[in-house]
């Protein structure tokens, strides 16, 4: 049978959708990666109108047992690659845009962030596969982050409305990533001219680490739909979201301006313990989750969509590849990027 013989009309996917998990699509029983290519080259269109739909769609069914596979099924759902910028946390790279989810370790649970949203282009679509399915846990967690900004408390809404939220990075060999890894480069003149163009607030401490400052929009629109949603790291990064040990280590060691990583409401003030946990609540509100299953497909747009990931046990091996860039520019974000806090 040739593999386009097992193709059935993009009308009939089985598009299943159970609460608390994210919409499911179920393929027909598919022999081989070519009938795989072959199905996912017939079904782009409907696959990538339930993305838009949903902001996340799982793909169940898929003969996809390696980074090889992975990367031609991705080049068909997702065929403009998008480079990772100002790396965060470590990664493994395969080689042809697919990348390691995280290699943070197993225990460590990651909340719901959009991938990038510091940066002023940023992948618009994220494409996760399974390679090897944990023992247990270790679900890809995803979350609406259009319900999460009509969950959102008013006041604080309205206060991230008007001044975006600001980033606040120290980069440190002993904590969090270098400088150098982070911005793939050795030469301080190199990193200098990438923050100038990026609009990101730089400066060089007396031990030769760097600190950078940027303030960013924290509602932004999708410039396909019209949607707006709540787009950042804010909570992700804050100080009140860390385990309250690890937190007293790091003020301890690092001082109150020397935190790896510190987010301020735009204007440059703080939130409350209290205040952050309110963002918290909400991202746990909206977090649906699939199990994973070896050769599963996870396709996440990432503005309208959050991501994360739980702790797990067993040999998990989750891959990403990024694409669709797109430019901040274009989803209308208000205030403006800027170095400095709003109004400042």
């Amino acid at each position: 049978m040739s593999p386009t013989a097992q193709v059935v009309p993009a009308a009939h996917l089985d598009v299943r959708r159970e609460p608390g998990k994210p919409a499911v699509i179920v393929t027909p029983p598919i022999d081989g990666i070519d009938a795989a290519v072959a199905w996912v080259t017939a079904h782009r269109q409907a696959v990538r109108a339930e993305l838009l739909r949903s902001g996340a769609v799982m793909v169940r069914g898929l003969p996809v047992a390696d980074t090889t596979d992975f990367a031609r099924v991705r080049d068909v759902l997702m065929p403009q690659r998008t480079g990772y910028r100002e790396k965060a946390t470590p990664r493994t790279d395969f080689g042809e845009g697919v990348f390691s989810s995280t290699d943070l370790p197993a225990v460590q649970p990651i909340r719901l962030h959009n991938e990038n949203s510091y940066t002023l282009d940023f992948p618009g679509t994220l494409l996760f596969a399974c390679l090897t399915a944990p023992e247990t846990g270790g679900a890809t967690t995803v979350g609406d982050m259009r319900e999460a900004l009509r969950l959102m408390p008013a006041h604080l809404r309205d206060r991230f409305a008007a001044a975006g939220w600001l980033l606040v990075r120290n980069f440190s060999e002993l904590a969090g990533l270098p400088w150098h890894k982070s911005f793939a480069t050795d030469d301080p003149a190199g990193v200098e001219e990438y923050c100038r163009e990026n609009v990101i607030g730089h400066e060089w401490l007396p031990d030769g680490e760097l600190r950078t400052r940027q303030r960013r929009a924290a509602i932004i629109t999708h410039p396909v739909t019209g949607e707006q949603s709540w787009f950042n790291h804010y909570a992700f990064w804050n100080r009140w979201t860390l385990d309250p040990d690890v937190r007293e280590v790091l003020l301890e060691t690092y001082g109150e301006d020397g935190l790896p990583f510190d987010t301020y409401v735009g204007d440059g003030s703080a939130l409350t313990a209290q205040e952050v946990s309110a963002i918290n609540d909400v991202y746990d509100r909206v977090t649906v989750r699939e199990t994973w299953q070896r050769g599963d497909l996870l396709m996440v747009d990432n503005i309208l969509c959050a991501h994360g990931r739980e702790a797990f046990t067993g040999a998990r091996k989750i891959v990403v590849a990024m694409g669709d860039e797109v430019s901040l520019a274009d989803c209308q974000p208000s205030p403006a990027p800027a170095t400095t806090p709003f109004g400042k």
